[in-house]
């Protein structure tokens, strides 16, 4: 992978920035777990990270339930109106790590480069 700067990762995923030509194209990242890639903006981010949260904490019964690895009865939705997604309690876990260490990690960097001027 020498074309992307891999932004945060885990088990279930990865987020990262294409380059092209050595440079970073920053505007937008990928998000990309199981078959999926989202390429979203940080804003964009933001929101699906709150998207996440909210799914969670509407179905917290989920989180008791013998099913909660096999049952896909929650619908994540994403910045694209027409587009959700069905996971299970267990898949949500990964995913919200993914997100927030995303988020964590970019903001860090904007922390640090502006201590640096």
């Amino acid at each position: 992978m020498t074309n992307v700067h891999i932004i945060y990762s885990n088990d279930y995923g990865i987020a990262l920035f294409w380059q092209k030509d050595n440079v970073m194209l920053s505007k937008k990242m990928q998000l990309v777990f199981r078959n999926t890639g989202l390429n979203l903006n940080h804003k964009e981010v933001v929101v699906f990270s709150k998207n996440i949260t909210s799914a969670l904490t509407k179905n917290k019964s989920c989180r008791d339930c013998k099913l909660k690895g096999e049952c896909k009865s929650i619908l994540l939705k994403t910045s694209e109106p027409q587009v959700s997604f069905a996971m299970s309690f267990k898949e949500l876990i990964p995913w919200k790590d993914l997100v927030q260490g995303t988020l964590f990690t970019l903001e860090l960097a904007e922390i640090i480069k502006s201590l640096n001027n």
